[in-house]
């Protein structure tokens, strides 16, 4: 009982002062400054040859592939099958994300780029699978439209705070795929 007074005691104090209590961290504080960087720093990229055209290339090789087919390549995938690796990692847009990264002083720590089923096109370091459509970086980006923006929340990674940035990528208008970036927080204050 006391410790529950203590503990509302320490909440009404703070809430009167307009402070949160130490205690009750805000997990999506980052959102605005990532929001806004990806906004500035990667929107502007997107639209580029290069990503498009990969992107577009990769939605018509994969338009008839059955869930299945979807399961067989997530499978090769995760027996890290080299060839199906390099399909996505030593192509031309795979170099594009690489200068990209590197461009972006530390603050963008990966990037990879998603069809329109959620399957690796390119990227700059491997992914865990190769099919993203059952994560929300794919359905909260691609699966919500055009001007989708999918921030989440914060993990320590190698001690850096890492939060993935999504992005829908969008040809005329429409979506076409989406991408996702390793952003390090404290690079961007």
């Amino acid at each position: 009982m006391t410790t529950r007074l203590t503990i509302a005691a320490l909440v009404a104090a703070a809430s009167v002062l307009g402070a949160a209590p130490v205690f009750a961290q805000d997990e999506m504080a980052h959102a605005p400054a990532t929001t806004a960087y990806v906004k500035k720093s990667i929107q502007p990229w997107l639209a580029d040859t290069v990503v498009i055209t990969a992107v577009t290339e990769s939605n018509k090789a994969h338009a008839r592939l059955m869930q299945s087919d979807i399961d067989e390549l997530d499978a090769k995938w995760k027996a890290k099958d080299q060839a199906l690796r390099d399909s996505t990692m030593k192509n031309k847009l795979a170099e594009f994300l690489t200068k990209k990264k590197e461009a972006s002083g530390g603050v963008i720590t990966e990037i990879f780029v998603m069809d329109d089923r959620g399957l690796n096109v390119g990227q700059t370091d491997g992914t865990s699978d190769m099919w993203q459509a059952d994560e929300a970086k794919w359905q909260k980006t691609y699966g919500a439209g055009p001007d989708a923006i999918f921030i989440d929340k914060v993990e320590e990674d190698g001690g850096k705070k890492i939060s993935q940035a999504s992005v829908t990528i969008v040809d005329n208008g429409k979506a076409i795929g989406a991408v996702t970036f390793g952003i390090d927080v404290d690079k961007l204050k």
